[in-house]
């Protein structure tokens, strides 16, 4: 009994230890870099696991709310946090204006060309940094749109684009009069999907991601963001946003079937007008909108279909 009571005892210690060294190495941590570009301190932030050599992935984020939008820290939903530990070292960027980067005093100065080279000037940092020649990079909403317009512009730093939600044309024809947008608590829900009575459905969005991803808007970007890319957005739907044809990396375009912002056909369109369709892909997720990276029955589905397309050779 004293035997296996020791050797039981044993295996317990190892198990611990061994537990210990997964939970450690899973942890994750998070290191800002200086940057600054046109007179403006830019928020650049590294989220990782551990040391060593990691494909490096840049996130860019959308219209109203900063790079906090991949980050909703809520049991599993945090998109930054996944990639972190399945092998990438995550990076956020703030264009000018927003969140954690400078304020500006013209908010129509940070339009998408603008950001675009915010984008430009992020990438050179993280490039460095990882000793690495190119990146991936994901956009989300507005951000398909600066990061395209990058990408098109700098193809030779880009190892594969992800194209999330993305804003192939003009939304509506609208005259953006004010340089900055007056940001609500109830605006920092619009994305979610409602019920008919227009409340949020939290069959959908379970209501702690949706408590989470208010507070950090509120926190990080408050009552105000820049509208420089409202106004690029709010031109005639027969105008094309992303310069798709000049995009001669692999590319994914994906989008869910009930997004307000996205059609499915311009999105084909798109896919269509790629250079390297071959090593693109098209994916139309099904009943997902606009916010699928944090609806409950779409979430793990449009990661995984990223994380394919990131490690495929």
């Amino acid at each position: 009994m004293r035997k296996l009571s020791a050797r039981l005892f044993s295996a317990l210690i190892l198990v611990v230890l061994i537990s210990s060294a997964s939970f450690a190495a899973s942890q994750i941590t998070r290191q800002t870099f200086p940057l600054e570009r046109n007179g403006i301190k830019l928020h650049l932030e590294r989220m990782s696991v551990s040391s060593g050599d990691h494909r490096p992935l840049l996130m860019v984020h959308g219209l109203t709310y900063s790079s906090h939008e991949f980050d909703v820290n809520y049991r599993d939903y945090s998109l930054a946090r996944f990639f972190a530990r399945r092998g990438f070292d995550v990076w956020l960027l703030d264009i000018a204006g927003y969140g954690q980067s400078q304020e500006v005093e013209d908010g129509f100065m940070p339009n998408s060309d603008y950001a675009a080279e915010d984008i430009a000037s992020a990438v050179k940092v993280i490039l460095e940094s990882c000793g690495a020649k190119q990146l991936d990079v994901l956009g989300w909403s507005w951000g398909t749109v600066t990061a395209g317009r990058f990408a098109a512009k700098y193809p030779e730093l880009v190892r594969r684009l992800v194209l999330y939600a993305p804003i192939v044309a003009g939304l509506a024809e609208v005259e953006v009069t004010a340089p900055f947008n007056h940001n609500t608590w109830l605006h920092a829900a619009g994305d979610f999907q409602v019920n008919a009575d227009k409340s949020i459905n939290y069959s959908i969005t379970e209501p702690e991601v949706v408590n989470a991803f208010q507070s950090n808007c509120w926190r990080y970007d408050k009552d105000s963001s820049p509208n420089g890319g409202r106004r690029d957005l709010l031109v005639s739907p027969e105008k094309r946003l992303i310069p798709t044809d000049k995009l001669t990396m692999p590319v994914m375009i994906i989008a869910g079937s009930k997004d307000d912002y996205v059609s499915p056909k311009l999105c084909k369109e798109a896919f269509d007008s790629l250079p390297n369709k071959n090593k693109s892909r098209l994916e139309i997720i099904d009943g997902a909108a606009h916010a699928m990276m944090m609806e409950k029955p779409y979430y793990r589905t449009f990661r995984s279909k990223v994380m394919n397309f990131l490690r495929a050779k």
